[in-house]
């Protein structure tokens, strides 16, 4: 493939070469860790594994225009430290690769350095696959139960506010029959005719994932971004916060009072009070949303989460942050993969394999027994989030999973610290020594958890209920987190209960805003899904409960038929062999 590999100096900038697609290729496919940032060609080799938000996001960024991630999640310090990483740059749009860590295939050099003339990787062809895949989608799709996610009429896709008269099922994208026959007799298949379906089904309501529309998209987003920044939409709002730590003291305040007075359940409950308020600057904190100091965030949220809280903060960034690069991806995003209890799409009933926990969630009789009642268990499963997230907390600092080296070496043992210190005050301080026996203790271990319950429906119902779709490399930063994302419609009073979580497609857009600000943002927000045609999901907090609900109730229906499809196989081979 021929391509200029000339340089040029702008600014007072050193010069970098132009390097062809074929090149950057080839780099790929000999392991390096490459990606696209403002037109410039970065090797992020030397730090990946030091990297604070861990080495998945980077990952699942190669061979990708990574511009609007990056500069979504990084501060203006982390984007400059990034520049020295430079190797060359690129001349007119990039089309996307697909990243090794999904499956993406590179063409490696031949001969003395020499690189195959082979056909060039062609997004659009990609495009025209994904179309043609949902296409040949069972003829029967007009026949399904309607889906208030998406069957809306216009005004509803731009705006969903309050409670819509229709039915639980957030997706459902089975026909009526479905529901009653397994039409195949192979499982599998049934699953295909699914999956066919429900990106038939997004490419019908979102705009085409085409380079033109995205890159009209993707423009007028940073133009969104620039004019957020011009408002001082970024700025903190301290005094908030000042409100916020008086909550937090009166809750922990009412803790102890309690606690003194021997009413243990009412101290415990305000003990769980103080835990899920404190959740909130946790999150803020981790996304440089109070400070955009890196270090005195990280601190802040060290703070907050290990040594008050009990949960690493370093887990969570490495979590998060994928979650937010390839949100509601089934194979990819550990924060919709909670299998053997929950399975919010039909392809986890294939048994994925997790890139991000590197194992297969197998689709096993305990998954079969849990999904099969998911519908009803989920509320009761939530009750038992917190204990969960100790366990993820413990086994990423003892299997020292953050970075070891770099400028976030050091938050391992300061959380370790944080961690020490949490157990003393909480599991020996106050359920220990302040407690008179053992079932009281028990009891006030179980309300203090159990009361930190709304904070896990929280982070699920913005998600749950979501597009778990692939529309293809091509798909834009905004529209994908506008397609798999929901926000929950609230009053401004109660927005100190929802703690920003609330505005989840916001944040997800934009996620250094200070949550403060996400509701100032919100109409900004509204502007552009109206010009670029994206469907905004805006719902009642009890009407997205509902949705929720009927996706884990339609994905617990399709394990039935596919129960049903394995069974009619094997007696049907059980035959063949009498």
């Amino acid at each position: 493939m021929a391509a200029s590999t000339g340089s040029v100096k702008t600014g007072g900038e050193r010069s970098y070469p132009v390097l062809p697609r074929r090149e950057i290729e080839a780099l790929i496919a000999e392991g390096r860790k490459v990606f696209i940032v403002d037109q410039h060609v970065v090797k992020a080799d030397a730090w990946c594994k030091y990297h604070p938000g861990g080495d998945k996001a980077i990952l699942h960024m190669v061979g990708r225009d990574a511009t609007d991630e990056v500069n979504g999640l990084h501060s203006l310090d982390a984007r400059r430290m990034m520049d020295k990483y430079r190797i060359g740059r690129i001349e007119g749009r990039w089309k996307n690769f697909l990243p090794p860590i999904q499956g993406g295939r590179f063409r490696a050099r031949v001969g003395d350095g020499e690189l195959e003339q082979e056909e060039e990787y062609d997004a659009d062809l990609v495009l025209q696959q994904i179309r043609e895949h949902a296409t040949t989608a069972s003829s029967d799709a007009s026949s399904r139960s309607p889906s208030p996610t998406f069957d809306t009429n216009e005004a509803e896709l731009r705006n969903r506010k309050g409670g819509l008269a229709r039915s639980g099922s957030a997706t459902s994208l089975s026909s009526a029959d479905d529901a009653a026959t397994p039409a195949p007799a192979d499982g599998m298949a049934h699953l295909d005719i699914l999956t066919r379906k429900e990106i038939k089904l997004d490419l019908s309501k979102y705009p085409p994932p085409d380079p033109a529309t995205q890159e009209a998209i993707v423009e007028k987003y940073r133009l969104l971004h620039e004019r957020i920044k011009s408002e001082g939409l970024y700025d903190c709002n301290y005094y908030a916060y000042a409100v916020e730590v008086s909550r937090y003291t009166l809750f922990f305040g009412l803790m102890l009072l309690f606690l003194r007075w021997k009413w243990y359940v009412a101290s415990a409950f305000f003990l769980g009070c103080f835990w899920h308020q404190l959740v909130f600057t946790a999150h803020d904190a981790g996304h440089m949303g109070i400070t955009h100091n890196f270090q005195a965030d990280t601190v802040i949220g060290i703070i907050i989460a290990d040594f008050l809280g009990g949960l690493s903060l370093g887990w969570w960034k490495r979590n998060h942050n994928v979650h937010h690069i390839v949100t509601n991806s089934p194979e990819h995003d550990p924060d919709i993969e909670h299998m053997p209890f929950f399975a919010i799409s039909h392809r986890f009933l294939a048994g994925l394999r997790s890139t991000y926990y590197e194992h297969v969630m197998h689709y096993d009789a305990a998954a079969k027994f849990f999904i099969s009642l998911q519908h009803h268990l989920y509320y009761v499963v939530l009750l038992f989030g917190r204990f969960n997230l100790y366990r993820l907390s413990w086994m990423y600092l003892l299997a020292g999973q953050g970075p070891r080296k770099g400028v976030a070496a050091w938050h391992r043992w300061l959380e370790i610290a944080g961690q020490v210190c949490f157990w003393w005050w909480f599991g020996y301080g106050i359920v220990y020594k302040s407690i008179d026996n053992g079932w009281d203790r028990f009891v006030f271990v179980v309300v203090s958890h159990f009361v930190t319950t709304p904070v896990h429906v929280q982070i699920t119902l913005s998600h749950f209920a979501m597009s778990t779709a692939d529309l293809g490399v091509d798909e834009s930063f905004p529209q994908k987190m506008l397609r798999t994302t929901m926000d929950v419609d609230c009053p401004p009073w109660l927005d100190f209960f929802h703690g920003g979580l609330q505005f989840q497609a916001i944040h997800h857009l934009f996620p250094r805003i200070p949550r403060h600000n996400l509701r100032k943002t919100q109409g900004l927000v509204q502007e552009f899904c109206n010009e670029v045609g994206i469907p905004y999901a805006l719902y009642g907090f009890v009407e997205g409960n509902k949705h929720v609900i009927g996706r884990l109730a339609d994905v617990a229906r399709q394990a039935a038929i596919l129960a049903k499809c394995q069974s009619v196989l094997e007696k049907g081979e059980g035959g063949h062999h009498h």
